[in-house]
């Protein structure tokens, strides 16, 4: 069974110019993950990392900051003293003291600490056994149970699985429709029992119905409580007797910060759960959730969500999301999302056509639709390394919609050759895409710009195969 995904639209952040493409947002705009923490980290480094030589004062100064940072990040307390007492331990010492860049062995420093708090090495998602493997996602209720069932899907079908949803929520009314939609959104089949069964039986069931259909993994979204409490967690055990599955993973709410750290806890006690899932990552969270979850529970962070779209999932990786955290981009997971969205012989053709400068508005509107489905564009730029020194930033979408709406209203003669757009034909593409005659000047003016730069970057592209993005 495959997945077609459907590509990812892009939401409106806020009215904008034509041809603005990155710029400061301001107080309270959109965010992306870890923008706050981030920000207070760079801002105790400063002092470190513009100075030939730093004492142990210095060091000391930089390390409360970064302590006071965690701390309003949400991380649990008893983390962030350990950890910047472990950072401590190692730059104060003589390797970083007469180090010729002592600010940044420090950052080097937080950075190693940093993977290791987060869980060092990534934690593989396992589908162990004989078929048809059994993952059971649980959680409390509102965490994005049922959403992450049909990531997951989406997921494991990219993958070459075929994955069968079974809505063992009986006490949710909206719980198994909300299944069933999104597996018919994605092509995956939905298992929701006989009428009355209990989750247990149905959880049984649509064993039976995958052994019968050729399914190999079988996803069950259990139900879940307001709270922890005795009743949910003895049915869990149940299914999780009845159909040993491969996976328990815990669906964790990051913006409720600390919070979904303690439910961990409580979930640890009562039922060895083998990962968490972190959800709404793309929000306006601190991050305190990430950071300290291993740290307090011992368990690894096997997904995060990071985004409403099927296809807004990532697996974890500590390395990457230090990176993240401390405004080093994540350039793997932005070559990763380019390779699913662009096809490498398309790739190859544009660079021959970018070298000739032959590009055209055709092909810039094809790597639009590339540019979509690798997600929302503030998520992108901040895998882009550096582009945290840049300040707060926001991508104004709006004004790729302008561009798109502009290139949609033009003949196709036109955007293969926009040299034959005259004075009348702006009129008409203004008119038919909702924009005015000074948008589309000022496209047809940027374009002949990027073009000159593009036979620039199609050189360098023959070696990473990523997509030519819009540079305005």
């Amino acid at each position: 069974m495959s997945v077609c995904p459907r590509s990812a639209t892009l939401s409106t952040v806020r009215p904008g110019r034509l041809g603005d493409g990155v710029r400061s947002s301001p107080e309270g705009g959109p965010r992306r993950m870890f923008d706050q923490l981030s920000q207070r980290l760079e801002d105790a480094f400063r002092s470190l990392t513009g100075r030939g030589k730093l004492t142990e004062a210095n060091i000391e100064e930089a390390l409360r900051e970064v302590r006071r940072a965690l701390l309003e990040a949400d991380v649990n307390f008893k983390v962030a003293r350990s950890f910047v007492d472990d950072v401590r331990a190692r730059a104060i010492g003589q390797e970083v003291l007469r180090s010729l860049t002592p600010g940044q062995q420090v950052v080097k420093i937080v950075h190693e600490e940093l993977v290791g708090l987060l869980g060092g090495a990534s934690e593989p998602f396992r589908l162990s056994g004989a078929a048809p493997a059994v993952v059971m996602v649980v959680g409390l209720q509102g965490s994005g149970k049922t959403t992450f069932c049909g990531k997951l899907a989406r997921h494991l079908c990219k993958r070459g699985k075929s994955p069968l949803l079974a809505a063992a929520d009986t006490y949710r009314p909206a719980a198994q429709e909300q299944l069933a939609t999104l597996g018919r959104g994605l092509d995956v089949p939905v298992h929701r029992g006989t009428a009355g069964a209990s989750p247990v039986a149905i959880a049984q069931s649509a064993l039976s119905e995958a052994r019968g259909s050729g399914a190999d993994v079988v996803i069950l979204d259990t139900a879940g409580r307001l709270h922890v409490d005795e009743e949910m967690m003895a049915e869990l055990s149940e299914i999780r007797t009845a159909t040993r599955p491969s996976e328990i993973l815990l669906v964790l709410d990051s913006m409720t910060g600390q919070d979904a750290v303690n439910v961990a806890t409580e979930f640890m006690g009562r039922l060895e759960f083998t990962g968490a899932v972190l959800t709404k990552l793309d929000g306006d969270t601190r991050g305190g959730a990430a950071v300290s979850l291993r740290a307090v529970t011992g368990k690894p962070i096997k997904f995060a969500s990071v985004g409403e779209k099927m296809d807004a999932l990532e697996a974890f990786h500590p390395d990457r999301m230090a990176s993240r955290i401390l405004g080093m981009g994540d350039v793997l997971t932005l070559a990763e999302r380019a390779q699913e969205a662009v096809d490498q012989d398309e790739a190859a053709r544009l660079e021959e056509k970018l070298r000739k400068q032959a590009f055209t508005f055709e092909d810039f509107q094809q790597q639009l639709a590339a540019l979509k489905k690798m997600g929302p564009l503030d998520q992108l730029a901040g895998m882009i390394p550096g582009m945290n020194k840049l300040g707060q930033v926001a991508v104004d979408e709006d004004a790729l919609k302008k561009v798109e709406a502009i290139i949609n209203s033009m003949t196709p003669g036109e955007r293969r050759d926009p040299g034959v757009i005259d004075g009348s034909r702006r009129k008409r593409i203004a008119a038919g895409s909702g924009t005015t005659v000074q948008d589309v000047n000022r496209l047809l003016k940027q374009f002949g710009s990027m073009k000159k730069m593009m036979k620039q970057f199609g050189k360098l592209g023959r070696r990473g195969k990523l997509p030519i993005v819009n540079p305005f």
